[in-house]
């Protein structure tokens, strides 16, 4: 590495150890994330559309739609959960 104090020709590749920046692809698991995050989002907002509409109009929100909703987000995060539940499965069966 070349002196700081030297000012002819200092180039990029002097300079490789002061970056700390790694180029990281994004994988199926960040896309994944945001798969979920996004449809959890999207029908968090459309029940809330809905029970609004049904409230402003003066009728009750039906404890279906509730719980169809609740069950809807969850599904969003199942493989989540599902894949928590092989890595422990994994870690028991094969002592990891």
């Amino acid at each position: 590495m070349k002196d700081l104090n030297d000012s002819d020709n200092v180039k990029l590749e002097d300079f490789e150890a002061f970056d700390t920046k790694e180029s990281k692809k994004t994988g199926a698991k960040e896309y994944s994330l945001l798969g979920q995050i996004f449809a959890a989002l999207w029908i968090m907002v459309w029940s809330a559309l809905k029970f609004y509409k049904s409230i402003s109009s003066g009728q009750a929100v039906e404890v279906t739609d509730i719980i169809y909703s609740g069950i809807a987000i969850a599904a969003c995060f199942s493989p989540v959960y599902v894949s928590i539940l092989f890595d422990k499965i994994k870690a028991i069966r094969f002592g990891d």
